[in-house]
């Protein structure tokens, strides 16, 4: 499952963006790998562990959320259960 959100440029500053993705592990346990940063320049990549696939989610809904919330729009989503 992948989310793409950018915000609006503000002047002559490149937008930014937050890519959130649920990953399964080789455990059975579930990565959510967030990355941001400002579309054509640097990047920042967090990892966050999960036992099972319900509070990945959870946790991915929280941080859409939170990005929504800082005018942030969806972009793009991908996955069988992409949340809107």
């Amino acid at each position: 499952m992948r989310l793409l959100l950018q915000q609006r440029p503000e002047g002559r500053e490149a937008p930014r963006f937050v890519q959130l993705m649920l990953q399964p592990d080789l455990l059975g346990g579930w990565t959510l790998v967030r990355e941001t940063g400002q579309i054509g320049g640097r990047s920042t990549v967090r990892r966050e562990q999960f036992m099972n696939h319900d509070s990945a989610l959870a946790a991915l809904e929280q941080a859409r959320d939170q990005q929504l919330k800082r005018g942030f729009h969806l972009m793009f989503s991908q996955g069988a259960e992409a949340p809107r």
